[in-house]
């Protein structure tokens, strides 16, 4: 085991972990920003630049910093390592510069975006974004297009993760799209007209951080706060059949993979419990999804409330309400 210390915190780690993943271990906010990692896809990460961090001393038996800041989720940690990530004034500049960079082409389309409410870029925009901008070039702009039967691709929106490149390689058996040109002109497409309809194509929508790529099928259905996700399961052959309905009153409006804590999906699912199973008596319904308290999804949805108890009060005296949620 190897010691690492990231933000004061000292925990013990396995060898070949990076620091990307001895921070999810000890959790909250000391866990770096990351747009383009994803754990359940091999090769992904250092793309996006996000979760950059400060390594103020290589290793116990090397103690001197790395001289640049490093992308922690392709960093090896070592034993003895002292990283900052919220300690770091560098850092947290250095993270405003890269959300920066990440807006440059990026367009106001909050108020239109399915994705609003459950976007990654929004809560780094929240967090490190700058309220104004020192570039003066104009944004790129694509078409919208249709690249298969259920998903549409906003090419404007796109940061360039490559998730949903890696989703389709390693999810299915032929892969129709891919990251086409070079600098600042590439862009997500598909060569010449060939669409993507493998049985597992909708996962690039549930891996996708931003509002590049829709479901069609719930595209301006509604905003997601004002639907309920319940988790969900059904017999499947092509994949385990666990999901989350998104439901309003007793209509399913979308079906999507389950996702951990870092929006993540623990299970990828086929398309026709993505797509085609959209009626109740298709699912048993498990539940409430668990939501992170943070998310504009979670807002005014209660898990617990406890009730006040009844006191007499004093003659003269007045006792404040004392309703607790």
């Amino acid at each position: 085991m190897l010691k690492v210390t990231i933000d004061n915190i000292t925990i013990d780690v396995e060898e070949g972990m990076t620091i990307l993943q001895a921070a999810r271990m000890i959790g909250g906010k000391v866990v770096p920003p990351a747009m383009c990692y994803y754990s359940k896809l091999k090769g992904t990460g250092g793309k996006c630049r996000t979760c950059l961090v400060k390594v103020a001393q290589s290793s116990a038996k090397d103690p001197r910093p790395m001289p640049k800041l490093v992308a922690s989720c392709s960093t090896p940690v070592q034993d003895g390592m002292v990283v900052q990530n919220l300690t770091s004034p560098e850092v947290q500049e250095a993270r405003k510069g890269v959300v920066e960079m990440l807006l440059v082409n990026h367009p106001l389309d909050c108020p239109v975006c399915d994705q609003a409410g459950e976007c990654d870029l929004q809560d780094l925009s929240f967090n490190y974004g700058m309220e104004e901008t020192a570039s003066e070039e104009e944004r790129r702009e694509f078409p919208v297009i249709d690249i298969g039967p259920f998903i549409k691709l906003h090419m404007n929106r796109c940061i360039l993760c490559y998730r949903c490149v890696y989703a389709a390689d390693q999810l299915t058996s032929e892969r129709r799209h891919g990251v086409m040109y070079r600098g600042d002109g590439s862009e997500i497409s598909t060569l010449i007209a060939n669409v993507i309809d493998n049985d597992f194509s909708g996962n690039v929508i549930d891996v996708c951080p931003v509002g590049a790529l829709t479901d069609k099928t719930f595209r301006f259905k509604s905003r997601v706060w004002f639907i309920k996700p319940m988790d969900a399961h059904r017999e499947c052959g092509r994949c385990s059949g666990k999901g989350t309905v998104w439901m309003f009153g007793n209509e399913i409006y979308r079906v999507t993979g389950r996702k951990d804590q870092y929006g993540e999906v623990e299970e990828f699912i086929c398309n026709e419990c993505r797509f085609e199973k959209k009626e109740l008596a298709s699912w048993t319904v498990e539940g409430p999804r668990k939501i992170k308290r943070q998310s504009v999804i979670s807002a005014n949805h209660y898990e617990k409330m406890v009730q006040p108890s009844i006191i007499k009060p004093i003659e003269g005296q007045m006792i404040p309400p004392q309703n607790e949620l």
